[in-house]
């Protein structure tokens, strides 16, 4: 019987002759063990979970989520469409600025509409109202660890940061969002950005029917105290009597992707570098935004270093440098771990270099290949 335990460079060589590379693979088994907590945070805690479309978008694995999670949180109208058409359940819309088509689509797709500004909510009020309406607020505090994507940065346009301004607005409205937990993987800070949200904005969450927390709180990584996370998350529930709504996207998914590359050349110059058959800036590009090297699974004590990069024309198309057990050769695999969240929603056709083919490792251990890219396909993106 398949499992979450079973190698993916294993895998990836008993499948290499009718599986090229690139491609990433999705493997069910991992990621039911986040939906498993996922699901376990709502029965002991109440709190719903929308997945991030965001983040991840791969809906041939929905049919699984769905059983999991309760709907989708969208950053656009053509994400909250696809939540709608392929994930079903609740569909949460929010936009930094829709505009006035994004609106009228959207009162035929949304069970939610959210608002990151009082301007906004004002302006469209009319055309949405009879919809459960909300608010994002910016508590001018965040957990980040790169300003690039800290919601609470000097001029930041996430969300309304006037106190007085909200509640003035709170009659048009029945629900507000916090998204300021990013990259959150530690309790004690989730629990004291929370204490902080109930205290600052207690008088406006006591008018609120439901309040969303967002996502980035990194509820399914090994070892959190989940039992305390619920305990926390029930408290404030009962506290304002409010539904409150997660909005996971890497934590719903992590640990369960991968991009699967083959070695197509090693050079030296003052290094031994591997060069395979995909590229960082096209492929899993939130490593270069953010330079922070690519993951990868390898035993701990490999004795034999290479740096890893692109076949991209690009100077620091690098995926990073990594101690392998063994020397490398042309045609070798090479698995780059953890690569679900931020990849395929970023994918691009940058040098037109040969795009990854998605295929999904089902529950059965069935490794199913729902999309394969062609030269049309990079053709057909141009004009």
């Amino acid at each position: 019987m398949p499992s979450a335990e079973d190698s993916i460079h294993e895998i990836a060589l008993k499948n290499r002759g009718s599986l090229p590379t690139p491609y990433y693979l999705v493997d069910e088994n991992r990621l039911l063990l986040n939906l498993e907590k996922i699901k376990k945070v709502r029965e002991t805690s109440g709190a719903k979970s929308v997945l991030a479309l965001k983040c991840f978008s791969t809906w041939s694995v929905f049919d699984l989520m769905r059983e999991y999670m309760d709907g989708t949180t969208s950053s656009s109208l053509y994400e909250a469409r696809l939540g709608r058409e392929k994930f079903g359940k609740e569909v949460h819309a929010y936009s930094v600025g829709y505009s006035d088509g994004d609106v009228d689509a959207l009162r035929g797709i949304a069970t939610k509409v959210i608002f990151n500004s009082v301007s906004q909510l004002k302006r469209f009020h009319p055309k949405v109202k009879g919809l459960p309406l909300g608010l994002r607020i910016n508590p001018g505090v965040s957990f980040s660890d790169f300003e690039l994507a800290d919601p609470a940065r000097p001029h930041s346009r996430l969300g309304a940061a006037d106190f007085d301004e909200a509640m003035e607005a709170s009659s048009l409205i029945n629900g507000v969002m916090f998204h300021c937990q990013c990259e959150n993987d530690d309790f004690a800070r989730f629990s004291s950005l929370l204490d902080h949200i109930s205290e600052k904005y207690g008088s406006l969450l006591e008018k609120m029917d439901w309040v969303s927390l967002g996502g980035g709180i990194y509820f399914t990584k090994e070892n959190y105290p989940l039992d305390a996370f619920c305990g926390k998350l029930s408290d404030f529930a009962r506290r304002f009597d409010v539904q409150v709504y997660l909005e996971p996207g890497e934590t719903a998914v992590t640990r369960s992707g991968f991009l699967v590359t083959e070695i197509v050349d090693i050079v030296r110059n003052g290094a031994d570098i591997a060069v395979v058959d995909a590229g960082v800036e096209p492929h899993l590009l939130d490593s270069l935004i953010y330079r922070t090297n690519a993951k990868m699974d390898l035993p701990g004590g490999g004795a034999h270093t290479y740096m890893v990069a692109g076949r991209t024309c690009l100077a620091g198309d690098v995926f990073g440098t990594y101690a392998f057990p063994g020397k490398l050769s042309v045609g070798d695999l090479v698995v780059f771990a953890d690569a679900a969240g931020y990849t395929m929603v970023k994918k691009n056709w940058f040098n037109g270099i040969q795009m990854p083919s998605i295929v999904v490792r089902r529950l059965d251990g069935k490794m199913d290949v729902v999309r394969r890219f062609t030269y049309e396909d990079y053709l057909e993106n141009l004009s």
